[in-house]
């Protein structure tokens, strides 16, 4: 049987099909869709985790017990995971255990394009890049027999391409893997010095067999064109590039990135008389084959910043040199259109009072991030999940400045929260400092797709859950003023974050609204202007949403009805009441 899959939805074939039996993820673009399409198939246990790190540890628990596991994460996500990730490579598994870290060069929706083949060698674990879908089924299905047959956690490295784009599969029917049996191993799983030091030396050990897998795995082979003046080392996605650019060019494919099949690669730069090394962003096949001592090309043709393309590719192989990706740009004679927070977002309310009072605001990873583009411009930072609280603290801590100080806010989501900025509250509250501590709480972790989180009261297959409390959690750490407040009510939303500006010591708001996107209940008529009121001062406009237009004489204020969901946000800043309510218009 085949079928047409994106690279996430292969992952989760592949897994199924390997006789996995737990999963667990911490959503994040583009690896999102992995969890979503594994807990469709219901012999795999599956679960959003709180955080990545979470996720890692209990996929581990489920691998000493003796089960198939996989874990999946955006890029910055093993960032979160590599405190379990460093020393599970030191243990090695019980059943096999496979890490997706899906990398988003060109950085589509991430804060950084950090390129995470380097956790594979920085961690001494074998690493499998597919390039398409097919193989992305075939190399999951392999990466958990390597773990089982190396004792070996599994890095499958993945890129925002080979996951999102769709190609024809092969399919094979489930292949049921009974759980190895447990059995204490004091000297293999507890990780104390003394257990640690043998355990590095197998590690050595085991990379050394690898590397003769390598050598002779069919992962990694050699193709010749015709055309042997130039040949091509590559891997992952970059090998269908270097197929379509240059299909003359003699190629050697490697799927199994580390360890690299070194003599393999010696004989392939024997049979070529140029050799060229493309690869996505950092130099980790070229660094390793010039210290091998062979003479080959990389990133003086090659870019290392950015998202190859197959354009790129062949202006580069074809003496172009060394390219820039191109940077994402309107098309010519068009404005840019970056992304605005939806019309009816709860989270306009409190940006809106964030600039309003000009606040210092410390952010977070998010949609709200999007309060940081104009009108808005109510965001000082983003720098990773969780970051907002502690950013703030120390802020607070060193600024002199006392209007300044009182000014700084730290704003994050509530799966954020949950996610890694509960132990930037017990900071706070530990080392006494001031703080004005906003969760956005809309019940969803919107950004990623609205995918369900422990506050949201449901898990990943649906089903209900209990719900974190915010509120009481946010009291139980030790802070006295918590306060809820809806943001669309503008009034309330600047009273209380004025008050709390001012209060000495720490507070929290919860900006708690269901997010319009996944809730729809909270939809109303299309507000209307009334044009012989309008003034056209264009004080409605500093809510930064997109259904507000001007009309056709670029003068007064337009509701697109096919936009406006009725929130009222526009409604409360016209002093003139120009913006109405159909019942109030008629």
């Amino acid at each position: 049987m085949r079928e047409v899959l994106s690279g996430n939805e292969a992952v989760a074939r592949g897994a199924w099909e390997s006789g996995v039996k737990f999963a667990s993820a911490y959503p994040g673009t583009p690896s999102t869709e992995i969890l979503e399409n594994v807990v469709k198939y219901k012999e795999i246990i599956s679960e959003w985790a709180p955080n990545e790190k979470v996720a890692f540890e209990v996929a581990m628990g489920a691998s000493m017990a003796g089960a198939r596991s996989l874990v999946a994460m955006k890029h910055v996500g093993v960032n979160v995971a590599a405190d379990p990730l460093m020393t599970w490579a030191y243990t090695g598994v019980n059943g096999g255990f496979v890490l997706v870290s899906a990398d988003d060069p060109g950085m589509h929706s991430s804060q950084n394009e950090q390129d995470n083949r380097t956790f594979a060698r920085f961690a001494k674990i074998p690493m499998l890049e597919p390039s398409d879908s097919q193989e992305t089924r075939d190399f999951t299905s392999l990466a958990f027999e390597l773990s089982e047959e190396y004792d070996t956690p599994v890095l499958l490295r993945m890129t925002t391409r080979t996951c999102h784009a769709k190609g024809i599969v092969d399919l094979k029917e489930r292949h049921e893997v009974g759980l190895k049996p447990y059995k204490k191993q004091f000297d293999k799983f507890v990780m104390l010095p003394a257990h640690a030091r043998p355990r590095r030396l197998v590690m050595e050990k085991r990379m050394a067999k690898l590397a003769e897998y390598a050598e002779k795995s069919d992962l990694n082979f050699i193709e010749h064109h015709g055309d042997r003046t130039v040949g091509v080392i590559t891997s992952g996605v970059a090998y269908q590039y270097v197929r379509e650019a240059v299909p003359e060019a003699s190629v050697l494919k490697l799927g199994l990135t580390n360890p690299l099949p070194m003599e393999l690669i010696r004989r392939f730069c024997a049979e070529v008389e140029k050799v060229v090394v493309v690869e996505e962003l950092d130099p980790i096949l070229e660094e390793q084959i010039k210290a091998a001592g062979l003479a080959v090309h990389g990133h003086d043709l090659i870019p290392n910043i950015g998202e190859l393309n197959t354009d790129i590719v062949r202006r580069s192989l074809n003496g172009g040199g060394s390219l820039p990706a191109p940077a994402t740009e309107a098309a010519p004679g068009l404005p840019g259109r970056p992304p605005v927070l939806c019309p009816g977002c709860p989270h306009r309310g409190i940006f809106y009072a964030f600039r309003k009072l000009r606040c210092i605001v410390t952010g977070d990873i998010g949609c709200y991030t999007l309060g940081a583009s104009p009108p808005l411009k109510s965001m000082d930072s983003c720098i990773c999940m969780g970051a907002s609280i502690g950013m703030g603290l120390g802020m607070t801590t060193v600024l002199e400045d006392e209007k300044q100080k009182n000014r700084v806010v730290a704003a994050l989501g509530d799966s954020t929260f949950i996610h890694s900025g509960i132990t930037g509250l017990v900071e706070a509250v530990y080392n006494h400092r001031k703080a004005t501590i906003v969760i956005l709480d809309n019940s969803i972790t919107a950004m990623t797709g609205h995918q369900e989180n422990p506050a949201s009261g449901k898990s990943l297959n649906g089903r209900e859950a209990p719900k974190v409390d915010i509120e009481a959690l946010c009291r139980a750490c030790g802070v006295e003023h918590v306060k809820v407040i809806n943001p669309l009510n503008l009034e309330e939303t600047l009273s209380t974050l004025k008050e709390e500006l001012a209060y000495d010591g720490i507070s929290v708001i919860i900006t708690r609204y269901p997010c319009i996107i996944a809730d729809r209940s909270v939809w109303h008529q299309p507000l209307v202007v009334n044009t012989e009121v309008c003034d056209s001062c264009g004080v409605c406009f500093k809510v930064a949403c997109p259904g507000l237009e001007k009309d056709q004489d670029g003068d007064k204020t337009r509701i697109n009805p096919l936009l406006c969901i009725g929130c009222q946000a526009c409604l409360q800043t016209c002093k003139q009441g120009a913006i109405q309510t159909r019942e109030e218009h008629s």
